[in-house]
């Protein structure tokens, strides 16, 4: 692709290699043995931490170098995405709980269904709403929004095109949408479907979205300023 802003390892070959991977070991290892995986020191949630803690860093040194006079709207977006990757960072990892691996104390977890210190597992407002809010953005930003720029450029607001991502995030963006697809088709036929955690991965490719998202405005629109 013309004028891409992010190396090829990173927007094709990274997030091919983690499908591959993840079909790998769902065909090599039974569901008991895939368990410890999805724990929360399995490779599937580093992966989550590595991926949205970058993100949250990158953000931060954007809003170092954002022109507030002349930038200010990517200044606000790149605002909310810091306030986003640190909600989602300190969840990830329970605030430090799975850190430094502290009780949970007990007033807490008599509304916490996964006995930590966190807020996404008291409240489906706190967990699947936003979740679900994020899938549908990585679709649209990711996959919707690129296709109407190729073929209907004129059903998409001009003002906005500094947000419009590159094409080269598709790939990213159907490794959240195609799994679950999968999964929702399978489950019709296999009990379980064919993903032990279907979950876990679109958090993955979730996560990396929004890294990729942010290093893609970065290099088209702060680095250049």
């Amino acid at each position: 692709m013309k004028n891409q802003t992010i190396p090829l390892f990173f927007w094709l070959i990274v997030p091919v290699v983690l499908i591959l991977a993840q079909i790998g070991l769902e065909l090599s290892f039974t569901r008991e043995q895939l368990a410890p995986m999805h724990s929360e020191n399995g490779p599937h949630e580093l992966l989550q931490s590595l991926y949205i803690g970058y993100a949250f860093f990158l953000a931060l040194f954007m809003l170092c170098k954002i022109d507030w006079k002349t930038q200010k709207e990517i200044g606000i977006v790149v605002t909310i995405a810091a306030l986003g990757s640190f909600y989602i960072s300190g969840e990830e990892i329970s605030w430090g709980q799975h850190v430094l691996n502290w009780d949970t104390p007990a007033y807490w977890s008599n509304i916490n269904d996964q006995n930590e210190t966190n807020l996404h597992n008291t409240s489906s407002w706190l967990d699947q709403k936003p979740r679900i809010l994020l899938f549908v953005g990585v679709v649209v930003a990711g996959l919707l929004i690129p296709l109407l720029r190729r073929f209907k450029p004129s059903l998409l607001p001009a003002r906005f095109a500094v947000f419009y991502p590159s094409g080269t995030l598709s790939v990213t963006a159907l490794g959240v949408l195609l799994p679950y697809m999968v999964q929702e088709i399978t489950e019709a036929f296999i009990k379980g479907g064919v993903f032990t955690r279907v979950s876990e991965v679109q958090e993955i490719y979730m996560y990396y979205f929004i890294a990729l998202y942010l290093w893609d405005l970065y290099k088209r629109e702060i680095y250049k300023a």
